[in-house]
């Protein structure tokens, strides 16, 4: 009935595999769990401890095929109707988690979105900026989420039919620089997919600190600038693609990527401290986009 799957990359995910069995093993249900590991260096000894669970089993590659890849390889793998992915830094935040989402099976064409949540524990300085993003950008509520059901989709914690997902695969054309999960979303809005939100969450665990989480963030800019540049999305879709073609309608493109090098400094400064900003962050990235080269 079900196929929980776990993309795995230099993480412990015991905690999360032994939880997710213990709570799926109580409602009486047909059900696999399969951790696949995309060429990890560390932890492996760890995770393979989780092959003792039934149903349960934790496969190796022996080189990364990146984040698109290792999804549809997971659904290819699995044997039931059914797919939970989840990402391998994530814990469930209620005892009820699988049996929420079991509730939520039936024969309507849709995915499932639970949520995503951060802990309230303010992290040490090296960790705020990504913390202040997770709360502010990523963990909003149901309704936030209704409102923009395909951007606010996050691939990290979702119920999919394997019949959807044969439609719609994650792209392995991409380069492996983050924002397949827009894609995927956009796709799945072109094709009148549609995405129920529910109160469903799980934790996110893996905060990087700062100077990762800004590098990161460049990745994805470009990621985000592969996508657009390439029709793959329309430039509106995401609001940072959306202001830079308006910056670029208004001849303002070299003039910002000539201030951003300038101030550069200064927002790398302002970000790293004990109070982020977010709008600064925004602009930052707008400005890291200006100085990317155009078609």
């Amino acid at each position: 009935m079900l196929s929980i799957l776990i993309p795995v990359y230099n993480y412990n995910i015991f905690s999360l595999a032994e939880i997710l069995h213990d709570q799926v093993s109580k409602c009486n249900i047909d059900f696999e769990i399969i951790c696949l590991d995309d060429g990890s260096d560390f932890f492996i000894s760890e995770n393979e401890k989780i092959n003792q669970f039934k149903n349960t089993t934790y496969y190796t590659l022996e080189q990364n095929i990146g984040r698109s890849a290792i999804r549809n390889l997971l659904a290819q793998k699995a044997i039931y109707k059914n797919l939970l992915f989840l990402d391998a830094d994530t814990i469930p935040v209620h005892s009820n988690f699988i049996s929420n989402y079991i509730l939520q099976i039936n024969n309507n064409e849709k995915i499932i979105y639970g949520g995503i949540l951060y802990q309230s524990k303010k992290p040490q300085k090296e960790q705020l900026l990504r913390w202040i993003y997770g709360n502010k950008r990523e963990a909003l509520s149901t309704l936030e989420r209704a409102n923009n059901p395909y951007i606010s989709f996050l691939t990290l914690n979702f119920l999919i039919s394997k019949s959807i997902f044969s439609k719609i695969k994650f792209n392995e054309k991409i380069p492996n620089l983050r924002h397949e999960d827009t894609l995927f979303s956009f796709e799945l809005m072109q094709n009148k997919i549609e995405v129920v939100h529910i109160q469903n969450p799980v934790y996110h665990l893996g905060i990087e600190d700062s100077e990762a989480f800004l590098r990161k963030s460049e990745e994805a800019v470009i990621g985000l600038k592969n996508l657009v540049d390439s029709h793959l999305i329309t430039s509106d879709y995401v609001k940072l693609s959306h202001y830079f073609e308006i910056v670029k309608k208004y001849y303002l493109r070299s003039l910002i990527a000539f201030w951003f090098k300038i101030f550069k400094p200064f927002f790398l400064k302002q970000l790293l401290s004990k109070k982020p900003s977010l709008f600064l962050f925004d602009i930052y990235r707008l400005g890291y986009y200006c100085t990317l080269k155009t078609k």
